[in-house]
């Protein structure tokens, strides 16, 4: 029960705050412009895609939060959402694709983190991250192409 009183909350500001984020920072004319790999996958494909994987991560904060709130893996779950809700509007908006590939590095390590401390504390948390840490280092590899061909 205590799951589904702190549940909404996590969802609210997770899911709630990347679809802010992403509205707010749309790919645009000057994304369009920029040359991409070939492994670049087709647009539709990234919101589908977050709308996942920020269910997955208020799901694994609220478990976090319940479990051990002043945890070291409670302290990387916050971490890692200032560094993800970060990098849409570097890239996207201040069109600074090298910080922002320094943004998704920090947050790959952040995501990591997570995974090796949660682990102890609750391991379906941990394992919620895997294809968050997947995703992410993906996106790292494109945001680094991406530089490298502009």
């Amino acid at each position: 029960m205590p799951l589904l009183r702190t549940l909404p909350f996590f969802l609210i500001l997770v899911v709630g705050g990347g679809l802010a984020v992403g509205y707010l920072t749309a790919p645009g004319t000057w994304y369009e412009g920029l040359e991409k790999p070939a492994f670049n996958p087709p647009n539709w494909i990234f919101g589908p895609v977050w709308a996942v994987l920020y269910v997955l991560i208020a799901v694994a904060g609220a478990r976090i939060w319940l479990r051990e709130r002043r945890s070291n893996a409670m302290h990387l779950w916050w971490m890692q959402l200032v560094l993800n809700f970060a990098w849409s509007p570097t890239f996207f908006s201040l069109h600074m694709i090298g910080p922002a590939l320094v943004i998704i590095l920090l947050l790959a390590a952040t995501v990591i983190g997570f995974i090796i401390a949660s682990w102890r504390v609750d391991r379906p948390s941990a394992l919620m991250f895997l294809p968050y840490a997947a995703w992410v280092l993906f996106a790292g590899l494109l945001n680094g192409a991406i530089l490298t061909l502009n």
